[in-house]
């Protein structure tokens, strides 16, 4: 395959084995390759400079292909596969193959790339840790699901307590590699300390704040709350006004932290009077957690931006009305 003088947008479908790719431009010939360093090395390196390369987030397979991209000077995008499921079907795209797929990413990248943020790989420790927070996230639901499913049967106790007793240390192993990351820089260590002055923040939930805004420069609190899935998704129409909705379009893994922290930090005195407002307006509990989540995300961005501590008089009286989510 020739590569031309003008940058393409391209778009790359990826499997655990190997990748389809396309083009927006036509003089590009669709092909399959493999997906190891090597052979994605040998390919990118036929193809023009400033060149856009889109793809799905799946799993860890797109991290070759994306990492090398950019390393290389590509311009490279990442996208959440609900984005691209819905802009396939508002272009009335009847099938799916893996041909048809990789030519809908690339078309997406022609069109959207002005309104994408491009990719920013993380860290080796930054991925370490956000990968170490997702598995204890999963750990922490199993346990749950666990103890759901046999309470009130009768003669599974010490099975079931020896199960969450194992469970509990491998989350104990987990907490102590996090806790080893944060602590190798005095900067992460020294930042993950102030977020923890947060009520309700503790060490898992700090360094996952912490990590989030380490990898992206976010310009405002709104931007982070965006990123978290907090923002309210309005639903008006001419004289309708409909009900707000989160959009959910950010980190669930982030949202979880979140919510777990909102729910400790209900129960504290600096905290707990923004959530009985809430709550005497006639939110549900839920809703009444998720605004508590959505101003901890605020003042962890503050906190961390400004590189201030915690100021319990900057909540005590809300600086906007409170709303449904």
């Amino acid at each position: 395959m020739k590569s031309a003088q003008r940058p393409l947008n391209i778009g790359a479908d990826v499997a655990k084995d190997e990748i389809v790719v396309a083009c927006a431009q036509q003089s590009f010939t669709r092909r399959k390759i493999a997906n190891t360093r090597c052979a994605l090395r040998a390919w990118l390196k036929t193809l023009p400079a400033d060149s856009r390369i889109g793809m799905e987030s799946t799993s860890t397979y797109h991290e070759p292909l994306a990492e090398l991209a950019h390393k290389l000077g590509f311009i490279v995008y990442v996208l959440n596969p609900k984005d691209v499921r819905h802009y396939a079907k508002g272009i009335g795209q009847r099938g799916k193959t893996d041909r048809v797929d990789a030519q809908l990413i690339a078309r997406f990248i022609a069109n959207e790339h002005p309104r994408l943020y491009p990719f920013l790989p993380p860290t080796p420790e930054q991925r370490q840790l956000d990968r170490l927070l997702k598995r204890r996230t999963k750990l922490t639901r199993i346990r749950g699901a666990l103890r759901q499913s046999l309470k009130g049967l009768n003669g599974f106790s010490s099975e079931l307590n020896s199960l969450v007793a194992r469970l509990d240390a491998l989350m104990k192993r987990i907490d102590a590699k996090v806790a080893t990351l944060i602590e190798a820089s005095p900067e992460s260590q020294e930042a993950c300390s102030r977020l923890q002055g947060i009520p309700g923040v503790g060490p898992i939930v700090g360094s996952g704040v912490l990590n989030s805004l380490q990898r992206v420069p976010f310009s405002n609190a709104d931007a982070f709350v965006s990123f978290c899935g907090w923002d309210p998704r309005p639903d008006d129409s001419g004289r309708k006004s409909g009900r707000r909705r989160l959009s959910k379009r950010g980190s669930g893994q982030l949202r979880y932290l979140l919510y777990n922290a909102a729910m400790a930090a209900s129960r504290t005195k600096a905290w707990r009077p923004l959530y009985e407002r809430a709550l005497a307006r006639g939110l549900s509990r839920i809703e009444a957690l998720v605004i508590l989540a959505r101003q901890i995300a605020r003042t962890a961005w503050s906190i961390y931006t400004h590189k201030t501590q915690f100021d319990p008089q900057r909540i005590s009286q809300p600086s906007s009305p409170i709303t449904r989510p």
